[in-house]
């Protein structure tokens, strides 16, 4: 039986303070440079006010949560408990996952750091799968080690209302993100595990959403064996009422119940503007537990 263990993640799950208080973990907010001055999601950034900025045309790059704030964390959680999982961002998006593997090695194994690939819903969903594992009596090394052995149980599909974004952080030629404007184009992007990679272009929003959900049905059918054993997500950027309908799409197509409706993170949203809509899967981890 293993001792008391504590779940950390970053805000990149989409996890708000609040929730992590309701939920019993912690979240590290992410640091966002905003026209130079440092703001943390969720902490002295809301989504709102970030979309106010990212659309009023402000100079906004993502950070790495700083040293000093991990350690402090980490060093808090571990007067209280035996050990902590610690599950950031995917290591193929940022630094922060590789930072937090240096910095674990200080702790005598009692930081086990999970580089399980994923980012916002299907981030979240590890989270869960780790507060589960820790119910069912298994150790922070042995939850470590499942969640990197499922870490491609899982699948994101996006589609961008602008490739504006893109283009801006270099992303698409600015000749690509013109033809795609002229031509109402609606890319979708995927997220197979380490980076957000272009999946198709829809010629409308209509043939889009139906791209995703066929791509998520192939995605069920022959990756992760069949509706019984995946949880479905929705998320979007700034885009809750169009997010709230594609949901109840999905369901009616796919005959599966829609988890969770989130927001993407803010990490995500930064690159891919308001406006986007996105299908996500992860694989249920019943057999370990």
């Amino acid at each position: 039986m293993s001792g008391k263990i504590a779940v950390v993640t970053d805000s990149n799950s989409g996890i708000t303070q609040a929730a992590a208080k309701e939920l019993g973990i912690f979240v590290v907010p992410m640091p966002f440079v905003v026209n130079k001055e440092t703001y943390y999601e969720d902490i002295s950034l809301t989504q709102e006010q970030f979309y106010e900025k990212l659309q009023g045309e402000a100079d906004i790059s993502t950070s790495q949560p700083t040293v000093g704030n991990v350690l402090d964390l980490w060093d808090s959680i571990l007067q209280d408990y035996d050990e902590l999982v610690h599950i950031p961002m995917s290591s193929g998006l940022s630094g922060s996952c590789a930072t937090a593997l240096a910095l674990s090695a200080d702790y005598d194994g009692r930081v086990a750091v999970v580089n399980n690939q994923r980012i916002s819903v299907t981030q979240r969903q590890s989270v869960m799968d780790a507060l589960a594992l820790a119910k069912a009596g298994k150790s922070a090394e042995e939850i470590r080690d499942i969640l990197e052995q499922v870490k491609f149980e899982s699948s994101i599909y996006i589609m961008l209302d602008t490739l504006k974004y893109l283009k801006k952080g270099g992303r698409v030629t600015p000749a690509a993100a013109a033809v795609a404007t002229v031509l109402r184009i609606k890319p979708v992007l995927q997220i197979q595990g380490e980076k957000l990679d272009a999946f198709a272009k829809a010629r409308s929003e209509r043939i889009g959403r139906d791209i995703m959900i066929n791509a998520m049905r192939k995605d069920i059918n022959e990756r992760f064996g069949g509706n019984e054993q995946v949880q479905v997500f929705v998320a979007h950027t700034n885009n809750e009422e169009a997010a709230r309908a594609f949901a109840r799409t999905v369901e009616q197509e796919l005959g599966i119940a829609v988890t969770y409706c989130d927001p993407l993170s803010l990490s995500v949203s930064c690159h891919i503007g308001p406006g986007a809509l996105a299908i996500a899967c992860s694989r249920k981890i019943d057999r370990f537990l």
